[in-house]
């Protein structure tokens, strides 16, 4: 949907907010940047449930400096200003989830703490949306994960965001120039750790899935109702990229390796699982989610959320996660 408000608007009902001194005036100001805030804490952190906390965190101190906004700046460059240091605090003090840049190029199971992102919690902006789906990527966010928090900083503010030089450096408190020699080192890392056929992250994609991405989910979907471990091994690329997060283990493995380790853990047993399946998006990519039911159980029960990238209508890489008891990625939890 298209802000059809005039230029400053945000701006004067913010700071009519500020001066009403209302909670409640105040947060129907600020509520309106949720998801493009949500959605830069998650390219910062790979974590839905952080990044809700951390936009929760930027409103509460919005609230606390509200009176140090004049108007100099858009709300919406504040807003970001705030939810970015937020997102570098939280990261000092979770000093676990900087990562070598010398990893496994584009490995998720590197990035334990990933999280899939809703497309339903997308920003509405169509401005926005140009970046989204490059930018919310699995390969994309796991690749920035590499970089050291400022250096995350500046790289998600420079080329994500689109802002200039200037702008990044009064935002964190940097020179011009410190912003430009992190943004040459960033980019450097962030190409190293992308799949070899994505070379321009900053390209507008389709929104829509295609036709191969779509007949992969279907397939992919069927060959689980069916136990048909042929029918799924004939699925996967023989270089397949796998994770199950939030487990550990990576790596380039072969078809028949990851299905034989999915048999060994326990499933794709005839007569015992019992398997259905959604066909669904989420980081503007195609997914499957998988409800189980096991012997004893009347019900299937949500049990993981496959993430597909699908090249020549051959799955490349799977990221699988963990998805019973989370109801933020708007499934159903029982089918």
């Amino acid at each position: 949907m298209t802000d059809a408000r005039p230029p400053g608007a945000d701006e004067a009902a913010f700071l009519a907010a500020v001066r009403s001194d209302d909670p409640a005036r105040f947060a129907g100001v600020t509520e309106r940047h949720r998801r493009d805030l949500q959605l830069h804490c998650y390219r910062m952190l790979a974590n839905y449930e952080d990044a809700q906390d951390l936009t929760q965190e930027t409103f509460l101190r919005a609230w606390h400096k509200r009176a140090s906004f004049r108007g100099h700046a858009a709300l919406r460059t504040w807003l970001y200003r705030i939810a970015t240091n937020a997102c570098l605090d939280f990261l000092a003090r979770h000093t676990d989830r900087t990562l070598r840049p010398a990893e496994l190029p584009g490995a998720a199971a590197d990035v334990l703490h990933l999280q899939p992102y809703p497309d339903r919690m997308l920003p509405e902006d169509p401005q926005e949306s140009v970046v989204a789906r490059e930018t919310v990527e699995l390969a994309f966010i796991v690749a920035v994960q590499h970089l050291p928090p400022r250096q995350r900083a500046v790289f998600i503010l420079r080329d994500v965001l689109g802002w200039p030089a200037s702008k990044a450096a009064g935002s964190l408190e940097l020179t011009v120039a410190s912003v430009t020699s992190a943004l040459q080192r960033a980019r450097v890392t962030v190409r190293g750790q992308l799949p070899g056929r994505r070379l321009d992250w900053r390209s507008p994609a389709p929104h829509e899935l295609s036709d191969d991405e779509r007949g992969a989910v279907k397939s992919y979907i069927a060959a689980h109702e069916r136990n048909d471990l042929d029918a799924l091994i004939a699925l996967l690329r023989d270089d397949l990229r796998f994770a199950m997060l939030p487990e550990a283990g990576t790596g380039t493995t072969t078809a028949r390796d990851a299905v034989d380790g999915w048999v060994s853990g326990g499933l794709f047993r005839p007569g015992h699982d019992d398997w259905r399946g959604i066909a669904t998006t989420v980081n503007r990519m195609p997914a499957a989610a998988l409800y189980l039911r096991t012997p004893g159980d009347p019900e299937h029960r949500l049990f993981a959320v496959a993430v597909l990238d699908v090249v020549d209508g051959k799955i490349a890489e799977l990221t699988g996660f963990a998805a019973g008891g989370k109801p933020w990625l708007g499934l159903p939890p029982v089918w």
